[in-house]
Formats: C-alpha cells, structure tokens, sequence
C-alpha cells in the first residue's frame, strides 16, 4: 500500500502535472469515461476521445473570452456531460473552477462568486434566473455567462455552440496553437478547484484544492471503494459537493474508470432501476440513499452488487443489517471531509478489509494517519474516551490542504499551535484496535443527508425578516436524512399568526439560501441561551428540543 500512495503522489504532484492530460488526455481514446442516464433510462456514452475534442474546442473559446492562467470559472451544472466538458475545458486553461451548489438560491451563490471573483459562470439553462436577484434581468454590465443544457439568451454564450465551434467560436485558433499539448501544467501545487464549507460563526470559507490532491481521491477509489476495472461504478453524490466532485468525476476521471451520471432527481425506484438495467456492481451514496431505498423497496429487487459504501454522516447499524438482507452486501461507512477528502473507513480493499465493528466508520485509509486527540491537551485520548479526531500530518503523505482563502484565523482553528495536527472539528472515540467511532461536530455544523450545513447561513437569512430579533439554528434526529435543521426565533414583536410567519420564514430560507436547507419546524421564543460574553449556546437549545421530544 505504501508504495501504491507514493506512485500516486509521483504522478499528480511534479511540476509538469497537467490536469487535462493526467485526466483525460492519457487514456485510450475509445474507452467510456462516463455514462450519461435520464429519468426514462435512456443513456448516452462519452469517450476519453469525444471528452478531449470537445473539451479542446470549449477551451479555445474560454480563451478567447479572455479565461487565463489562475482565473476563476464558476459551475452552476447538474450530473451531466456538458459538466465534464466543462470543467475539462476550464482545466486545460490553467483555469480554476468554482462549483456551485444547484439547490442554491441567489443570495448563496453570489456570496460565492464574489468570494471567489469568478470571471465568468457556466450553469445550466434551468439555473439562470438565480444568477439576478428576484426581479431583475441580465445587462452587458453583468458577469458572462455561458448556458448550457437549453437556449442562451440576450447577452448570455451557448456551451453547444462553443464546443461545436459554430457561429462566434467558429474560426478559432487550435488550442495546440496556444499552448503544448493543447493545455497548460500547472504542476501538483497548482489549483484546480475552490470549494466553499460553511461553519457556525462566520460566511463560507474557500478550500483551494491542488492538483496533487487527485493523488489522495484515487487512492480512496481503490484502498475504501475497491472500485476496479471491470465494475460498473455509480457514485451518487452531487458534484457541487465535495463527495461527488471527488469521487465521481476527478477520481474516475484520473484512474481511466468508467462512471455513471444520473441526470435525474432522486427517486427510489428510479434508483433500483439504474441498479438493475446497468447492472451496477459498485456503489456509493449517503445514508440517507440507503434509508429512502428501505422505505421505499419491494421484494425480489434486482442487483449485481459486489461493494456498498457510505459517506457524509453516521452509518446507522440498521442499514448495514438492510443491506446484507435485501443487497446480499453489507454497506461500509467512511469518514472524510471538503478540507481533505476520505481519510478513514472499513475499507473494502483486499488486505484492508476487517469485520465491520457496529458503529465504527473504520480506521485510517492508506497515506493517512488518523487519530482521536484528548480535549484537554494535543496527545491521543485513551481508549474510547472521546476526543477530537485530528489528522497527523507528517504522517499522512495524501494530505494536501494547508489554508482556507483570505481566512488566517479560520485555519489557525484547524491545525494545533506547532503544525503537528488537523483539528476536524468532529468528536469521537478509538478502540485498542485502532478504529475510530463518530460522536458529533463540536462547532455545530448541522449534516443532513450527506451536506454538512453551518448554522449561520440560516441564521443570516432569517434575522433579515423585520419581524425576526434573533435567531438559532440547530440539528434535529430525522430518520430518513439523519438530521433536518430547526430554528428558534426571537421576534420584536408578537405576531397574530405564527404559523404563517413561520412557513413565510421557511420559504425566506429557500429563497435567500439553498431549497434543502430551510429550516423545518420553528419554535418562537422569548430569548435565546447565550454565554456571558452573548454566543448563542446551540448545545443548550439542542437539550432543550431533546427533551421535548422525550415528553411527547
């Protein structure tokens, strides 16, 4: 296994690593990078070849847009191949991409292009009307924009024409005109993606994330999924979030393996569907997939499963059970997050594989060093005393993240005062064996089926209604998506209906934030538990709704 992460970190980390040849350029022009499924099944195959033409053609037009070197590029996109040729062509620039959540609402994603100072956006034709605020309509003064998947309009460019080379982009120079091998090296420091994570007291922070970080993708994909040649691969995650952006484009991409794109919307029936008519061998998903899958299955389901995996919050021991019974594959958890991708698991591998230890996410995946720290000082906690999980970092050569964007002190709070770890964040428990058992966030972040959430995103939102004073928002048990989020408001003043101020306030959320994340009960109250120094106690208000629970 050693020398496997080396050979990885060999290839993704030189200084003549180049992106689109590393995960496009070099494999055999006939093979199937990914295959592309609708809502009705139909499905459509694109080549290593067809990827590297038309991703050539769109790059030549990013360029004559005046794209360069180290700019930003914004992606507004679903699962879909005009993604892939995308982010192929923003890459093969020297480009940076920043992906864009779809259930994102205005507010969220302009945050995001103003922190990132995206030149331009890329984004499905459905999207567009997110990129303005309600009300308004696009000018030549705004931000280019280039729509995909359906008509431009007014002052907007059409993806379809650029790749095709027609109408304006007919003409261009080759982009083997412009650079060797028709892309640019920007070596393994270099970056390649700017994603947001959100925290409790503060806006999204920016995760610059390198080139040589792909090495630490792909050994996930072979050491935790076991993903190998001759699987059919599905990684449901969506590529605005880190889980699928890592897993089910970069780390297929990089490895030559075929993938599978559900264009469509979730639905478990659809997604037994998928499994049967593709015959998927290889699986990853939230738990929540795997819980809306239970509720929502029939006897005698079809499937040629050989590996199940989890990721994104606690896998509960009742879907491992469902799973050895109704997939004949018991689901394996993993642990990771934006800031380094999957670090530990009950990893699938052979040679790495263990019995499953009910309630375990496993231990430290190869190139990584995994360890539950004391609260009370920077050495490793006892035996199933719960600490804070950290991250050695001399010892895990995968590791790649150093900063957060223009946010010194945000990532002075993640590593210990001498360098010697990476703080998650998350609490939790080792065992004399080495395995590590998830408690809980200690900084409040909310995970709802797989997306991890900061409270003060809602929060903002909500204390901009005029009749909102305060407002706290934390994480409730949801049996489906593991936790739905809740709001204690403070209000100036009584109002005569409360129920209809609070779905005014949900659909405020919905509107200003993202459409999963509003909040789906909310509790007006007198006054919000704060510290001395006036921080909202959400621990407090997390007992408290306990409680409640308890008496009903």
């Amino acid at each position: 296994m050693t020398e496997r992460v080396q050979e990885l970190l060999g290839a993704f980390s030189g200084p003549e690593a180049n992106a689109a040849v590393l995960l496009c350029d070099r494999h055999p022009a006939g093979d199937i990078a990914f295959t592309v499924i609708d809502a009705n099944l139909e499905s459509v195959d694109i080549s290593y070849g067809e990827l590297r033409e038309k991703s050539m053609r769109f790059a030549a037009a990013l360029s004559s847009l005046g794209v360069r070197p180290g700019d930003h590029v914004a992606t507004l996109m679903g699962k879909s191949a005009e993604l892939v040729v995308a982010l192929l062509g923003i890459w093969r620039l020297g480009a940076v991409n920043v992906p864009l959540f779809t259930a994102f609402a205005h507010d969220a994603i302009d945050f995001r292009l103003q922190a990132s100072g995206a030149r331009l956006i890329i984004c499905d034709a459905d999207q567009r009307r997110k990129l303005t605020p309600p009300g308004e309509i696009p000018t030549d003064a705004s931000r280019p924009v280039i729509v995909a998947r359906g008509d431009a309009f007014g002052y907007d460019h059409s993806l379809a024409e650029m790749v095709a080379g027609i109408g304006a982009y007919s003409g261009l120079a080759p982009l083997t005109d412009i650079y060797d091998a028709g892309s640019v090296a920007v070596g393994g420091a270099g970056p390649l993606v700017q994603l947001f994570t959100s925290g409790t007291t503060g806006p999204p922070k920016g995760v610059p994330i390198p080139l040589a970080a792909v090495a630490s993708f792909v050994g996930y994909l072979e050491f935790g999924l076991d993903v190998r040649e001759a699987d059919v691969f599905w990684n449901m995650a969506d590529p605005g979030w880190a889980y699928g952006l890592y897993y089910a484009l970069l780390a297929p991409m990089a490895a030559g393996q075929r993938s599978l794109l559900l264009t469509a919307g979730f639905d478990a029936s659809l997604v037994w569907a998928v499994m049967d008519k593709f015959s998927v061998t290889n699986f990853a998903a939230a738990p929540t997939v795997y819980r809306s899958l239970r509720a929502g299955s029939t006897a005698g389901q079809g499937h040629t499963l050989r590996r199940a995996s989890s990721a994104g919050e606690p896998l509960t021991p009742d879907v491992i059970d469902w799973g050895r019974e109704v997939l004949g594959v018991e689901v394996r958890d993993h642990y990771g997050q934006t800031e380094h991708g999957m670090v530990a698991g009950n990893a699938w591998a052979d040679g790495l594989r263990e019995p499953l230890r009910p309630g375990s996410m496993g231990r430290a995946l190869p190139g990584w060093s995994v360890e539950v720290l004391s609260n009370e000082s920077d050495t490793p906690a006892p035996d199933m005393v719960t600490g804070r999980v950290a991250i050695k970092v001399a010892d895990s050569p995968f590791m790649w993240f150093t900063s957060y964007v223009d946010a010194p002190e945000k990532t002075a709070e993640r590593f210990t005062a001498d360098g010697v770890w990476y703080v998650t964040g998350d609490a939790g428990r080792r065992d004399a064996e080495g395995c590590i058992y998830f408690s809980s966030r200690d900084d409040d972040v909310i995970i709802m089926a797989g997306y991890r959430i900061g409270p003060f995103d809602v929060e903002s939102v909500l204390v901009t209604h005029p009749a909102v004073a305060e407002a706290a928002v934390i994480g409730t048990p949801d049996e489906i998506r593991g936790e739905v989020l809740e709001a204690f408001v403070v209000l100036h003043e009584p109002v005569s209906d409360p129920e209809a101020l609070a779905v005014e306030l949900q659909q405020l959320v919905k509107t200003k934030f993202a459409a999963h994340a509003y909040p789906r009960r909310i509790h007006f109250v007198d006054e919000l538990p704060k510290t001395p120094s006036g921080k909202v106690q959400r621990f407090i208000l997390r007992k408290d709704r306990a409680a409640m629970t308890d008496q009903a």
